[in-house]
């Protein structure tokens, strides 16, 4: 952010996806379900950490899902503060909620629900998903959760850098905000876990700064050792 950007009372936010969990190495659905990272989860929180230890950043916000919290967690750990004080969590910030496809493999999902996961598959942005632990969201009503979230912290924090920690859902849905892309159109951007995306907030409304920032994440080979 310059510093015309904080004249302006221009919010930073840096919009970062959660680590890797067991269920998204096996590509099976989380939506609203609290599953925790897993190893290689934890390993790129604390690089995620690491990056971002010399980085401005005035507030950690999380989804209140214990994937993101616990990356949100590495995070304000690297900076020497204390992890359970540091985060600030926001449950409007979760994934989208996916009704009965939760919990699923996606194999399972279009064995078990053919016509929802057509409707899915097909971006139908008002498809009603089936019932299941949790209530479903529509893909629109979940689209206006997330963006209303992110420019509501926005706002309570003007001119300053926010870290905000949520899923992949949420990234995807600033990413079309701050380019205007139709809802129903393909993603066809990689949203990668643990990657840093950033976002300034003017009148109310997104920029894209720079996406999938993931270098952090890169293991050191031996080779690059001193």
């Amino acid at each position: 952010m310059t510093q015309n950007d904080a004249a302006v009372g221009a919010t930073t936010i840096l919009l970062i996806r959660h680590g890797e969990t067991a269920w998204n190495a096996e590509r099976r659905l989380q939506g609203h379900l609290d599953i925790p990272l897993n190893a290689e989860g934890e390993r790129q929180a604390a690089a995620l950490g690491a990056a971002l230890a010399g980085e401005r950043i005035d507030a950690v916000l999380s989804s209140d899902l214990a994937r993101a919290r616990q990356t949100a967690e590495a995070i304000v750990r690297a900076r020497g503060a204390s992890a359970d004080r540091g985060v600030q969590c926001d449950s409007q910030l979760r994934e989208r909620c996916y009704g009965g496809f939760e919990g699923l493999l996606y194999s399972e999902i279009a064995a078990r629900f053919p016509l929802e996961f057509a409707a899915w598959q097909a971006r139908n942005v008002n498809a009603v998903l089936p019932p299941g632990q949790n209530q479903g969201e529509t893909f629109l009503s979940f689209y206006e959760r997330a963006t209303r979230a992110i420019l509501g912290h926005a706002a309570r924090h003007p001119g300053q850098v926010l870290a905000l920690v949520a899923h992949g859902g949420v990234l995807e849905c600033a990413y079309r905000a701050a380019l205007g892309l139709p809802l129903e159109t393909p993603r066809n951007f990689k949203v990668h876990n643990a990657s840093i995306n950033r976002f300034v907030v003017e009148d109310g409304k997104l920029r894209l700064v720079s996406w999938g920032e993931t270098d952090h994440l890169r293991q050191v080979a031996l080779d690059d050792l001193p």
